[in-house]
């Protein structure tokens, strides 16, 4: 899990480099919901037919989400601010499926009633920054740096990006489904896509608005599902 922990992460801010906050975000965190939530239906059917509407809502949040992701994408392609969006796109792809995959695996470690979020998040995430470090080292420097911003930076992305949003995630996860927990962090990239237009001047337009809405739309739904 700390390696996948690492591994998404990694691909993220890669894909950040390549192709802009706005479009690494929303199909990496946006990916991963539909994804599970799409196992969660193929599961739903084979278990029993017995729940249509439910499996029919489920359906419709899918549906939902992954039409605002596209539209939001395409808006924020139109204006990436990376030199490669394709490779970019690829790299939000994969960082989406492996933290998909983390945080299912999570959420079964989290059942067992032993296991500490706290515990899980400290051990996860150093597990993720010891398995990064040959891929450090095999990419060339510089890997330290003397810059107080930069370094104020690091401190931030470490103790509130990471540390404490994961610990509350994990915390989260012990009461509810991995998919749930997922569906209802699509409202991380519509915030980014936001900030983005914002600070960074990546404007979503009106395709890229409607988007926003059906991503929030989905995670209205998520609660009838």
């Amino acid at each position: 899990m700390g390696l996948g922990t690492g591994a998404y992460q990694a691909l993220y801010f890669g894909s950040v480099a390549t192709a802009g906050v706005t479009v690494a975000t929303v199909v990496s965190l946006g990916l991963a919901p539909v994804l599970l939530a799409a196992v969660d239906l193929l599961r739903a059917r084979r278990r029993t037919a017995a729940r249509p509407r439910s499996t029919l809502r489920l359906g419709r949040v899918i549906s939902a989400a992954l039409s605002g992701l596209v539209l939001v994408s395409v808006a924020s392609g139109a204006a990436a601010v990376g030199s490669r969006p394709v490779l970019g796109l690829l790299l939000a792809v994969a960082s989406g499926s492996v933290y998909a995959a983390t945080t299912a695996l999570g959420g079964t470690l989290l059942a067992a009633p032993d296991v500490d979020p706290l515990a899980l998040t400290t051990v996860a995430t150093t597990a993720g920054a010891v398995g990064l470090v040959p891929a450090a080292l095999a990419g060339g420097g510089p890997l330290v740096t003397s810059d107080p911003a930069a370094l104020g930076t690091l401190a931030y992305l470490g103790l509130f990006t990471m540390a404490l949003a994961y610990g509350l995630f994990y915390a989260g996860l012990r009461t509810t489904r991995s998919r749930a927990a997922v569906v209802a962090t699509l409202l991380e990239p519509v915030t980014a896509a936001v900030a983005a237009a914002v600070a960074l001047g990546e404007r979503l337009g009106p395709a890229g608005i409607v988007g926003s809405v059906l991503i929030l739309a989905a995670v209205a739904g998520l609660d009838e599902t």
